[in-house]
């Protein structure tokens, strides 16, 4: 994720901490100093790491869960508002969604449960502990933001925990993606509300009010959109023909290329039109920067570019072009030549057309040869 540094790799998940999360500690810092002096400005960013470490074993317990089911995750960062973390895909069977959403809250509550126990607290008094009041002491704090993230992530406000948690229970007696659309609408009348709410409170519930409304409507129409290319082959959205470059092929002929063609993605195939790399329009310009028209294009393309079979489920190359994070899925036929190739810009233009039609039914093409 850009803006994020890395910082730990635990349990083959690699955990990163975005820019503005810093930004936020030196923030508190500053305001926290200028309030009651070091003490209390070291309080204060203590406090937040602390909470942010509850934040990401929340994120663990998703992770862990999700392991148990076969799901991957690379990666997992920490921004201002809470923790991300990047699962390969959602799971498939809602008993299985139920687990991995309800997993994170239930590690707030064990947490919060220790600390209580540890200090010998009551439920009541952790619960209604000020976080801003330092004479509370950190621990007792930290119980008490504890059981707020158990509280609000439990909000049934889709993507937030609450709303995967209802959109599991809602699949259970109804197909995906009219589950998917029920919760995503709540999560959207629930952002309009946060934001209403941030106007008179505190402004933090607009940004998250904004996150979740974009991220509802985000997730709403990749269901969709799955659902429309369900059981389609990758050569039906695949762009086809494609220009090519030879393996002998120069900086001069790729330019010529790119001024006669609208393409953004050159592939680079040999006499046989088997694939031998990519040639990204934005790869080309830094290219021209570095070196003359003479150049081989084999000096500048990107290699091991991932590839999928024409007659392979679409859906199975959309998974591939989004972990591999690549400009372009390489589409072979049959004898491993070059067909076409999947972009996240031709997904964006099925997407547009799915969102302006949700009865579109995209139509299974021949395979260009």
């Amino acid at each position: 994720m850009p803006w994020s540094i890395p910082v730990a790799r635990i349990a083959g998940t690699e955990v990163r901490i975005h820019m503005t999360f810093l930004l936020f500690l030196i923030w508190i810092g500053a305001a926290q100093w200028r309030a009651g002096g070091q003490a209390a400005a070291f309080d204060g960013v203590l406090f937040i790491v602390l909470l942010f470490a509850c934040v990401l074993a929340h994120e663990f317990g998703h992770i862990l869960v999700a392991r148990r089911y076969g799901i991957r995750t690379p990666e997992v960062t920490l921004w201002p508002i809470g923790g991300v973390a990047s699962l390969e895909r959602i799971p498939d069977k809602p008993r299985e969604e139920l687990a991995v959403a309800a997993a994170g809250p239930l590690v707030n509550v064990a947490i919060a449960a220790a600390i209580i126990l540890v200090l010998d607290l009551s439920i009541d008094t952790a619960a209604t502990t000020a976080l801003e009041n330092p004479q509370a002491g950190i621990m007792a704090r930290l119980a008490a933001a504890n059981i707020f993230l158990v509280v609000f992530n439990m909000i049934p406000a889709f993507p937030m925990d609450g709303g995967r948690v209802l959109r599991a229970l809602l699949a259970m007696r109804m197909n995906y993606a009219d589950a998917t659309r029920i919760a995503a609408r709540i999560g959207q009348g629930a952002a309009f509300l946060f934001a209403l709410l941030g106007l008179f409170i505190n402004p933090m519930l607009i940004v998250i009010a904004l996150f979740v409304y974009l991220a509802a409507s985000a997730e709403a129409q990749d269901v969709s959109f799955r659902g429309a290319t369900q059981g389609l082959p990758v050569h039906a959205g695949m762009i086809s023909p494609v220009e090519t470059l030879a393996a002998s092929a120069s900086l001069d002929d790729a330019v010529d290329l790119m001024l006669r063609t609208a393409q953004k993605e050159f592939p680079v195939v040999d006499g046989s039109g088997h694939p031998r790399g990519l040639l990204t329009r934005d790869g080309l310009i830094v290219a021209l920067r570095q070196g003359g028209p003479a150049t081989p294009v084999l000096e500048v393309m990107a290699r091991d570019m991932p590839t999928v079979q024409e007659w392979q489920p679409f859906e199975a190359a959309v998974t591939l072009l989004n972990k591999a994070r690549a400009p372009a899925v390489l589409v072979l036929n049959r004898d491993q030549r070059l067909v076409g190739l999947l972009t996240p810009e031709n997904l964006g233009e099925m997407m547009m057309v799915r969102s302006i039609r949700p009865d579109w039914r995209f139509r299974t093409r021949r395979p260009y040869a």
